[in-house]
Order: C-alpha cells, then sequence, then structure tokens
C-alpha cells in the first residue's frame, strides 16, 4: 500500500467559544440569565459582582483599606498556587471532609404528590402483599390527570416480569375499582367516559336529573361529544330544557381530577418581562429589565496578581508560571462573559427598537387589527443581523405593555392582500374571526364556508381552507362543536 501527500484547500466557518457563548445567553430569558450569571461566578473567581472600584489614594488605603471583598476573593489565597518547586503534589490537595462532620442541608418545601396523597388512602384497606403491590404499581401507572392509560394486559406483563407478581386481568380490575372510590372522584378511569361516570355514580343520588345524566353518559356519550343533541332527545324522550339541565350537570364535573391533587407539587412558572414599555405624552418609551443589566466586573485581587507578575523581577518558578496561567485564563474567561452580557444586551435591546418601529401603531393604540405584517426577515436586515439571532431573541423575550405582556414572536405574522391590494396582517384577519365566532348566535353557529364569506365581505381575500387552518391555531373547534341549546 503506497503512501502519498496531497495538499487540499477546504473553506469552513467556525464559531468561536465566545461566539456560542453569546448566542447561549441570548436565547435565555431572564430569570434564567439570573440563575446562569450566578453558575458563572460560583465557577470563575476571578468574575465580580459591582461597580468598578475607584482608585484610592495611599493614605486612604493605608487608613481603611477595602471595605468588601467579595466570597470568591476570601476563598482565593495565592499561595495555594504558588510554592517551592519540591513540594510534593499531594501536599497542594486537602479533603477537609471527616466522617464526623455534621451534613447541613436547607429543606425544600413542598406538597405530597399525587401518587403520595393516594398511597396513603391506600394504607386504609387492608390488602394482602400481593393485591397492596399490584395496587401501588397501579397507583403508579396513573398520568397526573389522574387516568390508567396502559392497558390492564400490559400491567399484567409489568407485574410478572418487575414485581414478580402473577395475576390474571380480572383480579386487577377488581383492584382498580378500589382506587377508583379514592378521592378525588374519577380517579384511576382509563377514559372520560369512565372518569365522568365515575363521578356521577359516587354522589349515590337517584334523583330523575342523576340518572338522565347516567343515561346520557352509558349510552350516548358519542352523541353528547359530537352535540348530536336532537338524537339524545328523541331518545330519551325528553325536552330540550331537561337536556339543557343534564348538561350543565356534565359540565360541572372534572375531566381531569388528577389535577386538583396534583397542583401543590407544580411548580408555578412566573413570567418575568425582559423589556417594559410605556407611553409617555404618546411617545413609546422602553427600558430593559434591570436583572438583564447586571453589574459585572473582574476581580480587583486577580488584576493586582497579574500586575506583581508583571513587576517581579526574578524569574519565575514553574509553579509561579502554573499559577499564572491559571490566573490568565480566569480574568480572560470573565472579560469574555462580561463582553457576551454587554453584547446580549444590546441586541436585545435594537431588536426591541426595530419591532417597535414596525408596530408602533399597535403598541400607541394596543388594537390588534392595527399589527402589520412582519417576519423574521424584515427585523434582520434592519438590525443587520442574521436571522437565527432574532429568532433567538424573540422566541424567549417578554414585553411588559400597557395592554398586557407579551411574547415577543406573538408580533410576527404573515401578510394577506385584500380587495384594494393592501397588505395586512394575517392577525388581522384572526381578531376579526375570533370576533366574528363570539359573536355568532351559538343555536346556529357559522360554519367555514359562512366565515369565509364574512370575510370577504369584508374586502378580505380568504379561502374556506384558509379560515379552517386560522380557526384551528386559534382553538376554535368546528361549527357543530360550538353549538349550544
Amino acid at each position: 500500500m503506497a503512501l502519498k501527500q496531497s495538499f487540499s484547500l477546504k473553506l469552513q466557518q467556525k464559531l468561536s467559544p465566545q461566539q456560542i457563548q453569546l448566542m447561549k445567553l441570548l436565547q435565555l430569558p431572564t430569570v434564567a440569565l439570573e440563575q446562569r450569571i450566578k453558575e458563572e461566578m460560583e465557577s470563575n473567581p476571578a468574575l465580580d459582582e459591582g461597580k468598578e472600584e475607584e482608585e484610592l489614594d495611599e493614605e486612604q488605603e493605608d487608613d481603611f483599606g477595602r471595605d468588601e471583598i467579595s466570597e470568591a476573593e476570601k476563598e482565593f489565597d495565592f499561595d495555594d498556587y504558588i510554592g517551592d518547586d519540591d513540594t510534593p503534589s499531594y501536599k497542594l490537595n486537602i479533603n477537609n471532609h471527616s466522617k464526623d462532620d455534621e451534613e447541613k442541608q436547607v429543606p425544600l418545601s413542598g406538597g405530597a404528590t399525587f401518587q403520595e396523597l393516594l398511597e396513603a388512602q391506600l394504607t386504609l384497606f387492608n390488602l394482602e402483599d400481593d393485591d397492596h403491590t399490584i395496587a401501588l404499581h397501579l397507583i403508579g401507572s396513573l398520568d397526573e390527570s389522574g387516568y390508567l392509560r396502559r392497558e390492564i394486559e400490559a400491567i399484567v406483563d409489568d407485574l410478572a416480569f418487575t414485581q414478580n407478581v402473577i395475576a390474571e386481568p380480572e383480579h386487577i380490575e377488581k383492584i382498580l375499582t378500589i382506587i377508583q372510590h379514592f378521592d378525588p372522584a374519577g380517579v384511576g378511569a382509563r377514559d372520560l367516559q369512565e372518569c365522568l361516570l365515575l363521578q356521577v355514580k359516587k354522589k349515590n343520588d337517584h334523583s330523575l336529573l342523576t340518572l338522565n345524566v347516567i343515561e346520557v353518559l352509558e349510552n350516548y356519550f358519542e352523541e353528547f361529544t359530537k352535540k348530536h343533541y336532537d338524537k339524545i332527545i328523541d331518545r330519551l324522550n325528553i325536552t330540550s330544557e331537561d337536556l339543557k339541565e343534564v348538561i350543565e350537570e356534565i359540565l360541572k364535573l372534572n375531566p381531569k381530577p388528577g389535577n386538583s391533587l396534583s397542583d401543590s407539587s407544580k411548580v408555578v412558572q412566573h413570567v418575568v418581562p425582559d423589556f417594559n414599555l410605556t407611553i409617555e405624552d404618546d411617545e413609546i418609551q422602553l427600558t430593559l429589565n434591570g436583572r438583564n443589566a447586571p453589574e459585572l466586573r473582574v476581580s480587583r485581587t486577580y488584576a493586582d496578581m497579574m500586575e506583581g507578575y508583571k513587576a517581579q523581577k526574578e524569574k519565575p518558578s514553574k509553579s509561579q508560571k502554573d499559577a499564572l496561567m491559571f490566573v490568565k485564563q480566569k480574568m480572560d474567561s470573565a472579560k469574555w462573559f462580561i463582553d457576551a452580557i454587554k453584547q446580549r444586551q444590546q441586541t436585545l435591546i435594537t431588536t426591541m427598537h426595530a419591532i417597535i418601529r414596525h408596530q408602533k401603531d399597535y403598541f400607541l393604540e394596543g388594537d390588534e387589527t392595527l399589527l402589520n405584517p412582519m417576519i423574521l426577515k424584515d427585523i434582520a436586515e434592519e438590525v443587520d443581523l442574521d436571522i437565527s439571532t432574532i429568532s433567538r431573541v424573540v422566541n424567549s423575550k417578554y414585553v411588559q405593555t400597557p395592554y398586557g405582556t407579551f411574547l415577543l414572536k406573538t408580533f410576527f405574522s404573515e401578510s394577506l392582500s385584500t380587495d384594494s391590494g393592501e397588505e395586512v396582517s394575517t392577525r388581522e384577519v384572526k381578531k376579526i374571526l375570533q370576533d366574528a365566532v363570539g359573536d355568532e348566535d351559538k343555536k346556529k353557529p357559522l360554519t367555514d364556508e359562512k366565515l369565509s364569506r364574512l370575510l370577504n365581505d369584508k374586502g378580505y381575500n380568504i379561502a374556506r381552507r384558509t379560515i379552517a387552518k386560522y380557526r384551528e391555531q386559534l382553538n376554535i373547534p368546528v361549527a357543530r362543536l360550538r353549538k349550544e341549546l
């Protein structure tokens, strides 16, 4: 096999570590940015928080010294990095954790989980070991809404392979029936129909209304979900008022009973706006949330170390060179991070100002019909940034306005032509569509065809299939499912 050498010319575009860091910081919302800065400060003692300290004259330095020293600076002792070349490496490492040390942890409060609350109710039943194991497995198989989504046959296999418990499907269903009597009513159901029926039957009410509700849920559930009310009225021989009472009772039931127990263990995510937009004297004022603009600096202690090495006349030892390299790397990393945070702030402000210029009428009035067609490319070209950069900004940032707090991407939409040739935002069309559905007669809701004609009469060139697409995007059901008695 012959070896040969050859030259090839290849053009590659690679992002520097600093550019990658900026891209990652850009897509972080305010709360996540705070956490990211905290992590960086913990890992890099050369990064400090606060304004640059003013230079003190020698007299002040002698009298007072530095009033405040960061925790990172307190922990950093230069002697740990500089020593005699003959010092064994094991003497530079310490392990000051003793088995007798008391481990102190901050307790975290949290509510009991959905499964834990059900397991607490299980203790009230004196079940045999295998039955108790089956019950625990069933509880663990429930989703957060309280439903058992797995087939009984699959649970039989799970128990055999994981718990070494052999049980027939009928026996597992018997144990499931016990769980279905737990609170909240409806838990352990395998579908919505069973869930609603469990709740109604647990009331133990034998009134005519309750009997009609059970009849509808047991025998006419499909007709009920499809709102074929005429069929139900005819087959049950009841009036429309009777059916209306039945529907009201069904709507009082909880389709997701598990949520009523699991809320205490869920973390509520609060939206923290990245921008604050106000209107003063018909002028739009924009400010960046102060939490996006932290005051960061390079630690003075590390800077002094570098200056001390520069002034040193003797040739540094190997350990001193290693220490110098460590200090330099930490300082460079701190500077890069500070620059990336500043670039992030500038990019956010520049992008938001461009969005305001495109949507000035909307931000002054708050009327969605005043939103202009705007796509990512429009903003990218105006601020001379890549579309991917703009996408990172608008997909994760919120702005607080006098009309509410909105994700930036909600201001972007495609354009649509009217009869006069004017381009309008699809958001405007969706708003008109939403208003039309809101004002319709619920006994005779508007079909997609009628909605299309209504918008065409207003001058918007829009087809029925486009109406259907917008309706789905707005989570508006078809006309048949919007029907009410």
